[in-house]
């Protein structure tokens, strides 16, 4: 799952009082960001190795700080305390750490066995990563369900020229996802890569929803 963990931002930043939609991508991908700076610090770890699901070449062999589900609560925690020390709003903070702990469970869904609960086996995961015809509607599904219900629930006077160039750069990324090239072992440049395309969608996310407001919220 790659764009589709954006689906519970998009929900949440419809609501009166959330978190703005750009902090709300950095919430979505929290856990996947961690991942990616505790890659580079060698303190987690993963392999390439092709053929080990049918979407995935990722071997994603030891990741308990970021991948377990105590770890994402705990992420989630920290995550929903900056925002509330930011926004001084509990509504943002409480959805915020919501789309943090939401990665762990949409996870759930495609991995093979490599999630834990607590950082040691037993390890989790439905696997529909080896179901692509599955997977895949799944994440379009999610992610256009919860774009649509972004849009309707939101308005901006300037018109939505910029939430469409989002879509556009989520479907662009999805699309590198799952048919670019893919590295044939694993370096460094993975986690950079990650980092670099978080970075990229979430300051997207960021002027795509500078402006927008909550329909109801508006015409209060």
């Amino acid at each position: 799952m790659f764009i589709g963990h954006f689906a519970p931002a998009l929900i949440v930043a419809a609501r009166p009082k959330a978190a703005g939609l750009g902090t709300l991508f950095v919430a979505a991908q929290l856990i996947d960001i961690g991942f990616a700076s505790l890659l580079i610090a060698g303190v987690e770890a993963m392999r390439i190795a092709p053929g080990i699901t049918a979407m995935n070449p990722m071997d994603l062999h030891h990741m308990p700080y970021t991948h377990s589900l105590l770890g994402a609560l705990i992420w989630a925690t920290v995550f929903g305390v900056a925002v509330w020390f930011a926004t001084k709003r509990k509504e943002a903070a409480i959805g915020a750490a919501f789309v943090v702990a939401s990665h762990w469970f949409i996870d759930l869904l495609v991995h093979i066995p490599d999630l834990t609960l607590y950082g040691v086996p037993p390890k989790l995961g439905f696997g529909l990563w080896n179901h692509p015809s599955i997977a895949m509607p799944l994440e379009i599904a999610l992610i256009g369900g919860a774009f649509v219900y972004y849009w309707r629930c939101t308005e901006v006077p300037s018109g939505n020229r910029r939430l469409w160039t989002l879509a556009a750069l989520l479907g662009f990324a999805q699309a590198i996802d799952w048919f670019g090239p893919k590295e044939p072992v694993y370096s460094l440049a993975v986690p950079a890569t990650m980092l670099f395309a978080y970075a990229l969608l979430a300051g997207t996310a960021t002027w795509a929803g500078a402006n927008r407001r909550p329909i109801t919220a508006a015409r209060a």
